[in-house]
C-alpha cells in the first residue's frame, strides 16, 4: 500500500506541475501545439529509455494503442481546450474530477472480474468532496461563467479518459515502458496531424521559454509520468490510479503558492486530508477484501 501511495503522490505532483509550465508554453504557442509537442517529446524520451535499457519491442497491437491514445490524449485534449473557453478554471477542474466516477462505474463493462463495491463508491465520493473543498473559495468568489455545452465537453473528456484507463488494463504481459511509449507514439502522431491542420507550423514563432516549457512537459509530464502511471495501473488497478486526478489540481495549487507566491486557500489542507482519506479507504478495504479471498 505504501509503495502504491508513493507512486500516486509522485504522479499527482508531476502532473500538478504542468499548470506552471503550460502557462509559460501557451504564452506564444497555440494550445494544440503545446499538446502535440508534449506528446512527441514524451514519446522520444521513452524511445531513448527503452533503447538504453534494451527493452525490446514485442508484438504490438497498434489498433489498440491508437484507440487508447485517441481516447486518453487526443480527444480529451481537444474537448477540454474547447470546453474551458466557456467556464471558470475551478469548475473545469471539478468536472475533470468525475474521472474516478466513470472509472468505477464502467469497470465492470470493460475489465474482467471488476465489480462496483460500496468501498469503491464511498472512496470516490469522499475524494470528490475533497476536490470541492479545494476549489470552494474560487467557486464562491468567481463569476457565473459557464456553459452547458462546455460542461458536457469536459465531462465527455473525463469519460473518454476513464475508458482509456480501463482499456490499458487489458494490455497485460508488456513492459510498462513499452506500453507508455506506444500510447504516446499513437497520441503524438494523431495530435501532430490535428495541430498541423488547425494551426500550420509555418505560422509558429515560439520563444526559448515556451520551447523549454514544452520540453519539460514532454519529458516529465508525459514521458516519466506515463511510465509511473502504467506501473501503478498494473500494481493497484485503474480505479486507484484514477485518484491521481484528485491530487493533480491540489498539487497545482500548492506549487502555485510555493513558486508563484499565489494565495493559498484556507481549505487546502482540509482538502488534502479528505483526498488522502479517500485514497486510504480505497486501499485499506481493497487489501482487506483480497486477504479475505485468500
Amino acid at each position: 500500500m505504501f509503495k502504491n501511495l508513493l507512486f500516486l503522490l509522485g504522479i499527482g505532483m508531476i502532473w500538478g506541475s504542468q499548470f506552471l509550465f503550460q502557462q509559460m508554453a501557451v504564452a506564444d504557442l497555440p494550445a494544440v501545439w503545446v499538446g502535440a509537442g508534449r506528446a512527441l517529446v514524451g514519446c522520444v524520451t521513452l524511445l531513448l529509455v527503452c533503447r538504453l535499457l534494451n527493452i525490446k519491442s514485442e508484438k504490438n497491437n497498434w489498433k489498440m494503442y491508437h484507440l487508447v491514445g485517441f481516447l486518453e490524449a487526443t480527444l480529451p485534449f481537444v474537448l477540454v481546450a474547447w470546453g474551458q473557453q466557456y467556464m471558470d478554471t475551478a469548475v473545469a477542474a471539478i468536472l475533470m474530477g468525475t474521472i474516478p466516477f466513470f472509472t468505477i462505474l464502467l469497470a465492470p463493462l470493460l475489465v474482467a472480474g471488476a465489480r462496483i463495491t460500496v468501498t469503491g463508491i464511498t472512496s470516490v465520493i469522499v475524494g470528490f468532496a475533497g476536490l470541492l473543498l479545494l476549489f470552494y473559495p474560487q467557486l464562491m468568489a468567481g463569476s457565473s461563467n459557464g456553459s452547458l455545452v462546455g460542461a458536457l465537453a469536459i465531462i465527455g473528456a473525463s469519460g473518454s479518459f476513464a475508458i482509456a484507463l480501463l482499456m490499458l488494463k487489458r494490455i497485460e504481459g508488456s513492459h510498462p515502458l513499452m506500453v507508455a511509449r506506444n500510447v504516446l507514439l499513437a497520441a503524438s502522431s494523431q495530435l501532430l496531424v490535428i495541430a498541423s491542420i488547425m494551426v500550420p507550423p509555418t505560422t509558429l514563432s515560439p520563444s526559448a521559454d515556451s520551447l523549454t516549457a514544452v520540453v519539460y512537459l514532454g519529458l516529465m509530464c508525459a514521458g516519466v509520468v506515463y511510465f509511473l502511471y502504467m506501473v501503478l495501473i498494473q500494481r493497484a488497478g485503474p480505479v486507484f490510479a484514477s485518484f491521481s486526478n484528485y491530487l493533480v489540481p491540489l498539487f497545482g495549487v500548492l506549487l502555485g503558492a510555493t513558486i508563484n507566491n499565489e494565495i493559498l486557500p484556507g481549505t487546502t489542507w482540509i482538502a488534502l486530508t479528505v483526498i488522502l482519506s479517500a485514497v486510504a479507504i480505497n486501499q485499506f478495504f481493497s487489501s482487506k477484501l483480497e486477504h479475505a479471498k485468500v
